[in-house]
């Protein structure tokens, strides 16, 4: 086996990189005091699992099997995971700990640390939250000061523990851990390849892709294994890899979703999914990941690479929509400033005569209250969200209306008796939770519901890590504005326009992806499936793709219908 030692002498020579390397970033090498991991000893890793319950799930009383248990579904879309990862600190584990903390609004069903600890990797790994995974005991288990985390969220499957990542797996070189956001369009072409080879493949994950391309390329060294992978791949990822001695942090080419790093005052370096996490661990924000980078951090200290150069970026407009948390800086933008704006221009170009403006919480909040400010009319709570129901809960079995909105919301019938209502939400997806809005808020003494929405209407399908519905399901590619309106019974209802967005951003606008509202993609899917973000095969569950249902989106093989530039249609 070659030494781990060797790989980072012969680090990134000019002559095996992209041609174009030089042309955005140039390498440069940075001395911070680092520990040292010069252990030489044969690289091993040990796992382990938390097989904790997800703890907002509430079974059925097997005593009142007449109840029935209702799933209770925001009808958004959702982000696939977090990703964390820390070189240099003594208390790499605790650290990451506290960022995957930060990070748990990117997914809430499984949560992971893998640290390195005299060239060990050690891996912990469990279904549930950050703080159900992990406790005193179990970080005790992880030292060493280099460490990655993962928090995710799937589409489906109860029993998920094989699929929470991050993954770890030794080949003939050494070991590796990796972390994983985003979503891969060629998936089921890059397995049946590696298949046809003799791949066996124990999750629908694509990160275990990854570690296939990594173990079957034929570079040298490790870092040109990453980049000859990552070559491979199209779609979106955002990915942090753990060797017995390097972290390295990757984005692709189009730079679909979030990676930003920072530093402690120790000289540590912080990557992660958002600055929400480097605020938490007090370390300062430096810049982004910049899309094609692949960012090499070890003893030598720290060394920028070209993956492969992309003259136009696109990322995520959702993460500024709804995604991200308002502190954090997504794409060297405030997401706080952003909402706000959106919420200045609905009042701007849709408005109406109302007496109070309310918002669907949390999500909605932000651009509530900079269309209040700009309509010079009070923001007030007008709906009460509780923090403390999960995705299931029993019902009585005298039905109740509408009985999964009203375990989220509330409404303060102080706030909204006798008043014209503007309620200010973020998405409307299907339709379905809008509609119980608006009936939730007149049963409560709403005079009239005015729903204002914080982006364009959502026409496509997204395939680069967010979970979205079928185009099939999404009310705005069914109906107009007008029926849409209809349908959730409002007063009225205007959409963020899509040429007031691009205008919003300025000379940014061509660098984000409106995919999910214009239906043109940056990347089209050969394929005439694409696998749906996250891991669809339960533990126990074992078969061929085509045998397992529900895993998969029809990919768009329709030409996209014209956006009205005034309505976002």
């Amino acid at each position: 086996m070659a030494a781990t030692q060797t790989l980072s002498s012969s680090l990134a020579k000019p002559s095996l990189l992209p041609p174009n390397n030089n042309r955005f970033f140039s390498t440069s090498l940075h001395k911070p005091t680092l520990p040292s991991l010069s252990d030489t000893r044969k690289p091993l890793f040990l796992t382990s699992s938390s097989k904790n319950p997800i703890s907002d799930i509430i079974l059925s009383n097997k005593n009142h099997p007449q109840d029935e248990v209702v799933f209770i579904n925001d009808d958004k879309p959702r982000e696939e995971c977090g990703v964390v990862g820390i070189y240099g600190d003594s208390e790499a584990s605790r650290l990451c700990y506290l960022a995957l903390h930060a990070l748990q609004h990117r997914g809430q069903e499984g949560a992971g640390i893998v640290t390195v600890n005299n060239n060990v990797l050690q891996s912990i790994t469990g279904v549930g939250l950050v703080s159900d995974v992990f406790n005193e005991t179990k970080l005790d288990q992880l030292p060493g000061s280099l460490a990655i985390g993962h928090v995710r969220y799937s589409t489906a499957g109860q029993s998920m523990l094989k699929n929470v990542q991050p993954f770890v797996a030794g080949y003939r070189f050494g070991s590796v851990g990796v972390a994983h956001n985003g979503n891969l369009v060629n998936y089921r072409t890059l397995r049946a390849k590696l298949e046809e080879k003799g791949s066996i493949f124990n999750t629908t994950s694509d990160t275990e892709v990854v570690l296939h391309l990594i173990a079957t390329s034929k570079h040298r060294p490790f870092i040109l294994r990453i980049v000859d992978a990552c070559e491979k791949l199209e779609g979106a990822y955002s990915i942090v890899f753990v060797t017995e001695d390097k972290l390295v942090a990757v984005r692709d080419p189009f730079g679909f979703r979030p990676l930003v790093m920072g530093r402690r005052s120790n000289g540590a370096v912080v990557f992660a999914s958002e600055t929400c996490a480097l605020d938490l661990i007090e370390a300062t924000y430096e810049r982004e990941v910049f899309p094609g980078e692949v960012i090499v951090v070890d003893n030598n200290g720290i060394q920028s690479l070209c993956l492969m150069a992309h003259p136009q970026p696109k990322q995520c407009i959702f993460e500024h929509i709804y995604f991200a948390l308002p502190n954090s800086v997504v794409f060297g933008r405030s997401v706080y400033e952003s909402r706000r704006r959106f919420g200045e221009v609905l009042a701007t170009e849709s408005p109406v005569d109302c007496d109070v403006v309310i918002a669907v919480p949390d999500s909605g909040v932000v651009a509530a209250l900079g269309y209040a400010a700009k309509a010079g009319v009070p923001f007030q709570q007008g709906l009460i969200r509780s923090h403390y129901v999960g995705r299931t809960f029993i019902e009585p079995s005298q039905k109740i209306r509408d009985f999964g909105v009203k375990l989220k919301l509330s409404p303060v019938r102080a706030v909204l008796e006798g008043k014209r209502v503007v309620v200010v939400d973020d998405s409307i997806v299907r339709g379905t939770t809008s509609s119980k809005i608006v009936r939730l808020l007149k049963e409560a003494g709403a005079k009239e519901v005015h729903m204002r929405i914080a982006s364009p209407p959502i026409i496509g399908s997204c395939y680069y890590g967010v979970d979205t519905p079928s185009s099939e399901e999404l009310i705005s590619n069914r109906m107009s504005v007008e029926e849409i309106r209809d349908f959730i019974g409002s007063d009225s209802l205007a959409f963020l326009p899509i040429n007031s967005l691009h205008s919003m951003l300025g000379n940014d606008s061509p660098n984000f992806c409106y995919a999910c509202f214009s239906g043109k993609y940056p990347v089209e899917p050969r394929e005439l499936k694409v696998k749906r973000v996250g891991d669809f095969v339960d533990d126990g569950l074992n078969g061929s793709l085509e045998q397992i249902d529900g895993g998969w989106v029809q990919a768009n093989r329709n030409p996209p219908k014209e956006v009205n530039t005034a309505t976002g249609l």
